[in-house]
């Protein structure tokens, strides 16, 4: 496990071991930061559109002008 994962299982630990109402307060807290929400939103629209296939930006942006 590199440093990273390390700390993020840290974090989330701790989190799974507050009691409910911390978890919603905590996480209320993420939807406040607007940034925050916009990388989620983004993380799962890749997540979504991730077993589509590749096409070309030339193809792509032939589509949008159409």
């Amino acid at each position: 496990m590199i440093k990273e994962e390390a700390k993020a299982e840290v974090f989330w630990l701790a989190f799974k071991g507050l009691p409910k109402k911390e978890q919603h307060l905590v996480v209320q807290k993420l939807l406040q930061d607007r940034e925050f929400v916009e990388d989620l939103l983004d993380i799962a629209l890749i997540e979504h559109r991730r077993s589509e296939p590749a096409r070309p930006l030339e193809a792509y942006l032939a589509d949008q002008e159409r």
